[in-house]
């Protein structure tokens, strides 16, 4: 019988086959030495045996009610992995262990357990024929039963083969034996071109030996301690090259033929039977990848091991409820565990990728996170930040945003410089310093390590591949709680995760309140510094940012009181802001404050004055470039808008977008001036546009013509000798972006750096850029312009003997429902403070309706600082109609109920 035969037919019993394959007396030993045939039987033999304890570790004899317990079917078996069950194996052979019999229920039975079902009586004729009749089935079986790796190529081979014999079992296991082993994804599907001429010439024949010496190694993994020691030592030299081919790839470039793997998966998931293998494959294999790149520091050795990840989220049918329960969960704790530079090369590689393909990646982990959110009750004791799955899946979707963010419209070179100066610092001790420590040094705005690593921000990005609101998870937002996710944030333990770290799966109303968390404990710590200062210094205490005002002259005391802070101690503006009208009762408790900015925005954006011009076409104000202003007005300014913010008030002010986008550090380019200046806008888009010769029909050069308060014209060259430079097809581009960046950036640079300056004294230490993008900041400066009240009759509630039901309410509703929308803007203003509707909409004023006695002729009254609106019960819907406009039309001032 030759050694194939021998390798076919295991008749003799296991012990026989040890017998015969490992006698170790010196005179077998020299026999086989002698005759090189027969010690190759030997190790055929011994090979072959090891391979049946292999398969009995990983895959089972298939008895449910197995009692050995070095057999996968045993209840008590404890799983392991591949290589810790070829290890195993070779334990059990030298040991002669018991090998199970293969159970007659067991499918896709491997060629080991049907030799071993020959054991028992046969003669050698039995043997032959057996042989024979399982010939075409051990064929097809042999032949793929030792790929480690796939290719294209590879899987189309099986698939045809299995096709002809119309039996999948073949394909199925070489799926899940690949699939589930890290070492092997990683190896498949490689690219077998680079993209260059010169690094196809020069790794050519590096690819083509190493593929050999990994096929070599894959092939002989988990038989014996030999083949394991080869496969280490091709590991190792393969790690080297890998090396050498990341030097060569690009940063958005992996050694993985994404194509093929698309190719692949689109022919292999209309099978059944085959995307189980692949469910099956995922649960085994992530929890190997996690231990990998948690102990292992598996991506620092082989940077390949991302093209695993890469293959597994080509799969379309991840965001499938058969995933989402275990496998899916697995896969992104694995995921969550690389390191940052195999992130940022994530999220460059699928910045390539369609829209359509990021949209599938997001709406996989959303899903991930939907139904965790959905089918667990978190609370205050259950928090969300908790459960690992959730977690997990929001740092996949980060990685899934930045490429969004890279993939999309990105503006990296238009960023504004930093003020040269520094913000002056407080003249007042720090609460260490009054405590005897030394002082820290501040922390700057809290920045993204993965937005650092890619060197790009969210302002960059003025149009992604999909559209921002669409990452944002409302049944996340619904259950986050989140005083607990803002402590998180703050104190920045790796045990616990903060969702503010990814404020993209957050809405405006969420982040909102964070910041207003960050600016109220920001107060209270001021005012405790202040406290101790006092006792420490014997003076006054004042714990408040406090100004009174004339209502006659409120510019002229508020700015002035406000220099003067800003002057001697600015850290006084980062206290609570308490304002008082001279001569009026009102004790401010929000709403004093609210009427105040109101009134100093009128003031300051009065055209009159002159820092701001206004366009009646857009109905928005610009820096005016000759203002006679001093740079300290400006600040103040900058100061207010701080205020705003920090003190939680909605401005009526009307800026442009552009004005956002540079107080987060952005230049205004040619696209912003479609707001800002829409007729200059159209005129220069038409110059780019025409397709005659602009030098000969339009006459233009690079000086250009402005006019001061007066009328008066200013010229102003763009490049040196401007009014001698004709603008010609070849050069308007510059021309244009020159003339963009006059208007918008040089023009008012002056006024500019004073306003943000004064923002900034404010706004400096808060996440207030970390959190918000540019049109959020707008959002929460100027509030809502949509006024849905239909939300807020639904959101208020009611006090002093009214109800929902009441007539009285009804006929209000009725009536301010009947308001026209000038008249429903001046019922917030009286009722509120403030003719906007908050972050959210008028669903998040929850105002407060209360009785004011029976009917009578006085008019209603509310209180602002809470909401309040104190409404008598009127006896006719007429009456009331008329009492309340009254109310909202001549109300002005404060004075005590």
């Amino acid at each position: 019988m030759n050694p194939d035969e021998t390798e076919d037919c295991e008749c003799a019993p296991p012990q026989a086959v040890s017998a015969r394959a490992g006698g170790h007396d010196r005179e077998q030993e020299e026999s086989d030495f002698e005759n090189p045939e027969a010690s190759r039987m030997k190790r055929a033999a011994a090979k072959h045996l090891i391979e049946r304890y292999y398969h009995q570790l990983t895959e089972g004899c298939g008895n449910e009610s197995c009692t050995n317990d070095c057999c996968a079917s045993c209840p008590t078996f404890h799983r392991m992995d591949n290589n810790a069950a070829a290890v195993k194996a070779l334990e059990l052979y030298k040991i002669n262990a018991k090998l199970c019999d293969p159970h007659p229920s067991k499918k896709g039975t491997s060629s080991a357990y049907l030799e071993n079902s020959a054991i028992g009586g046969h003669n050698n004729l039995a043997c032959a024929n057996r042989k024979i009749k399982h010939k075409d089935l051990h064929s097809m079986r042999d032949n793929f039963k030792d790929v480690k790796y796939l290719t294209e190529e590879k899987v189309y081979e099986i698939l045809e083969s299995c096709g002809e014999k119309e039996d999948y079992s073949p394909l199925i296991r070489v799926i899940g034996r690949v699939f589930s082993s890290a070492e092997g994804l990683v190896q498949s599907f490689r690219r077998s071109k680079q993209h260059t001429k010169e690094e196809l010439k020069s790794l050519q024949a590096k690819d083509e030996d190493k593929d050999e010496d990994e096929k070599e190694a894959a092939a002989t993994a988990a038989c014996s301690a030999s083949a394991m020691e080869e496969d280490s030592e091709a590991s190792s030299s393969g790690l080297g090259e890998s090396d050498n081919d990341v030097q060569k790839l690009g940063p958005d470039e992996v050694s993985v033929d994404i194509d093929a793997v698309r190719r692949v998966y689109e022919r292999l998931l209309s099978n059944e039977k085959v995307e189980a293998a692949f469910l099956n494959a995922l649960v085994y294999l992530s929890p190997n990848v996690e231990c990998d790149l948690t102990y292992h520091n598996v991506y620092s050795r082989d940077p390949n091991y991302l093209n695993l990840f890469v293959i597994v989220m080509e799969n379309g049918n991840l965001h499938s409820p058969e995933y989402l329960e275990i496998a899916l969960p697995q896969f992104c704790k694995a995921m969550s565990k690389l390191p940052l530079p195999a992130l940022a090369k994530l999220a460059r590689l699928w910045s390539c990728y369609s829209a359509v393909q990021i949209r599938r990646m997001m709406e996989t982990f959303q899903q991930l996170i939907t139904y965790k959110v959905i089918s667990n009750e978190f609370n205050s004791r259950n928090l969300v930040n908790d459960d690992d799955a959730v977690v997990a899946a929001t740092k996949c979707l980060k990685i899934v945003y930045y490429a969004n963010v890279l993939g999309g419209d990105v503006d990296t070179e238009h960023n504004d410089e930093e003020d040269e100066d520094p913000l002056p610092e407080s003249s007042e001790l720090t609460l260490q310093e009054l405590l005897g420590e030394e002082r820290r040094s501040k922390k700057g705005p809290r920045v993204d390590p993965l937005e650092l690593e890619l060197g790009i921000r969210t302002s960059d990005c003025r149009r992604p591949l999909i559209s921002f609101e669409e990452f944002v998870n409302e049944p996340l937002n619904d259950v986050l709680e989140m005083d607990k996710d803002y402590t998180f944030f703050k104190v920045e333990t790796e045990n616990k995760f903060s969702f503010m770290t990814c404020p993209f799966i957050l809405n405006a109303v969420t982040k909102n309140l964070g910041l207003y968390y960050d600016n109220r404990i920001r107060m209270y710590s001021e005012r405790r510094i202040t406290v101790l200062y006092s006792l420490v210094q014997g003076q006054q205490l004042n714990p408040y940012l406090r100004l009174k005002v004339r209502r006659d002259h409120i510019i002229d005391d508020a700015l002035v009181r406000l220099e003067m802070i800003a002057m001697e101690n600015p850290a006084d503006l980062k206290k609570q802001l308490y304002v008082e009208f001279e001569g009026e009762q009102g004790v401010d408790e929000g709403g004093v404050s609210k009427e105040f900015f109101q009134l100093v925005v009128e003031e300051i954006f009065n055209p009159d004055i002159g820092m701001f011009t206004y366009d009646e076409s857009t109905k928005l104000f610009w820096f005016n470039p000759s203002s006679f202003e001093n740079e300290g007005q400006f600040t103040l300014i900058g100061i207010v808008l701080g205020l705003a913010i920090y003190n939680n008030c909605i401005l009526d002010v009307h800026f442009p977008m552009v004005v956002y986008r540079k107080l987060m550090g952005k230049k205004g380019t040619f696209r912003d001036l479609s707001d800002s200046h829409p007729i200059l806008y159209q005129s220069l888009k038409e110059l780019l546009e025409y397709e005659g010769s602009v030098e000969e029909d339009m006459m233009i050069t690079f000086q250009i013509s402005q006019t001061d308060l007066f009328g008066n014209p200013i010229m102003y060259n763009l490049r040196e000798n401007g009014d001698k430079i004709p603008v010609t097809n070849e050069n308007r581009k510059e021309f244009v972006a020159q003339y963009a960046d006059y208007m918008l950036n040089k023009s008012v640079e002056k006024q500019f750096k004073a306003f943000r300056r004064g923002f900034h004294m404010v706004t400096n230490e808060s996440p207030l850029k970390y959190l918000f993008r540019p049109e959020e900041i707008e959002l929460l400066i100027c509030g809502s312009r949509n006024l849905e009240f239909q939300a807020l009759e639904d959101t208020t509630e009611y006090d002093g003997g009214y109800s929902k039901d009441s007539r009285i309410i009804r006929d209000f509703w009725e009536t301010l429902h009947s308001f026209s929308e000038e008249q429903k803007r001046l019922f917030l203003q009286f009722t509120t403070g403030t003719d906007r509707a908050p972050v959210g909409g008028l669903g998040k004023l929850k105002m407060i309706i209360a009785k004011n006695g029976p009917d009578t002729d006085r008019l209603p009254t509310s209180h602002t600082c809470f909401n309040v609106l104190l409404l008598p019960e009127y006896t006719s819907r007429e009456k009331l109609r008329d009492r309340l406009l009254k109310a909202i039309t001549y109300a002005k001032g404060f004075g005590m109920l």
